[in-house]
């Protein structure tokens, strides 16, 4: 199968700031991305993450600050030089013209020989599998269908990389999660940096080679999406990656790397050097790190509020003895009703402990 990717670009960001008046809602960041590997921002809503993207497009100003694509610097360059292409969460599509003319406008524009527009319009339809829609107008497509000419519509600019505004936000789900893989599908076989904004942190979880986490403008954390759910760096990012959210429990640091938690005590695995004893903490776990079992050693007691039966999966809401909500997930093992009293113990090693101030405790 033909590609038409070219090259594969770095893209730095060195301090870029951006202000509205007195508001800066772009705090200074720094980010390397290397040359093709796919990026997700994912944060919010008013994070900043689409205003970042749009300043990387050339769409908004930047206050303060540089920004490199491929070793150039375009802080100050018009988007159309800056070898980008974009995808907008609105598929942006001429309704009077066909796929075909709506795939070939921006080369006709460039004044692309015919012949060029022809070979790169036909490797788009291929890549995409949309040869049969040429012919059709936008009003005649589905939206999945349309999204994917608004990809094809970016592929044939042969971009150093393709930055995506939300795409998927008007599909319904099932849609989403098929286009999910079209993305990732597209990712491979071109080969192409791409950055992706989302505020769905499950999109950035499937689609991710490296996950930025912003908040208020500012990043949070910067990693796999193995590493920002595994070993998130505060609690912000413990409760927005991973569904249902990992479970932020109130605790007090006890002797030995021991917690209290509502009268109960059980021991920290790992344990953190930075724990004081009979001072307060905050201590993560994930549901799926909970194992139901019987009361001992390290184990604690909860109360089932309501299970929620999901076929292979099922979801405990739990009480502890002083009124903390948690989750529990199960994947087998026999059911449990509400009112029912379990007792639970945390899986070795997957324990997350954090400050009151929500900075983690290592």
């Amino acid at each position: 199968m033909s590609t038409l990717s070219e090259e594969k670009a770095d893209i730095t960001l060195r301090g870029v700031r951006k202000s509205f008046g007195a508001v800066d809602v772009i705090h200074g960041l720094d980010l390397a991305i290397k040359g093709g590997e796919f990026v997700v921002f994912v944060g919010p809503s008013g994070c900043g993450k689409s205003t970042l993207l749009r300043m990387i497009a050339g769409l908004e100003d930047v206050t303060d600050g540089d920004i490199l694509i491929a070793g150039r610097d375009v802080t100050d360059l018009d988007p159309s030089k800056r070898g980008i292409a974009m995808v907008f969460q609105s598929y942006a599509l001429y309704p009077h013209m066909s796929v075909r003319q709506n795939l070939a406008f921006g080369l006709e524009i460039a004044r692309t020989p015919q012949a060029e527009i022809e070979r790169q319009v036909e490797a788009a339809a291929e890549i995409l599998k949309i040869g049969p829609l040429l012919d059709r107008r936008p009003g005649q497509l589905s939206g999945g269908q349309r999204q994917r000419v608004a990809i094809g519509r970016a592929i044939v600019r042969k971009p150093l990389a393709f930055l995506f505004d939300e795409p998927l936000s008007n599909l319904d789900a099932e849609l989403r999660v098929s286009m999910r893989i079209e993305i990732a599908r597209l990712h491979r076989e071109l080969g192409n940096t791409m950055i992706y904004v989302t505020h769905d942190q499950t999109e950035a979880m499937t689609l991710a080679d490296r996950i930025v986490v912003l908040r208020d403008g500012r990043i949070e954390q910067v990693g796999t999406p193995r590493e920002v759910y595994e070993d998130p760096n505060n609690l912000f990012v413990a409760g927005f990656i991973g569904s249902p959210r990992m479970n932020i429990i109130d605790a007090t640091a006890g002797p030995a790397g021991s917690l209290s938690v509502g009268g109960q005590t059980i021991v920290v695995d790992p344990p953190a050097e930075a724990m004081i004893e009979n001072t307060p903490v905050r201590f993560g776990i994930r549901p799926e790190h909970l194992v139901i079992g019987e009361n001992g050693g390290s184990s604690f007691e909860a109360t089932v509020d309501f299970a929620e039966y999901l076929g292979g999966t099922r979801y405990l809401y739990c009480r502890l003895p002083d009124g903390q909500d948690l989750t529990v997930e199960q994947r087998e093992g026999e059911d449990h009703a509400s009112g029912e009293r379990i007792w639970l113990t945390c899986q070795k090693g997957c324990m997350r402990l954090f400050s009151p101030d929500g900075e983690r405790l290592r």
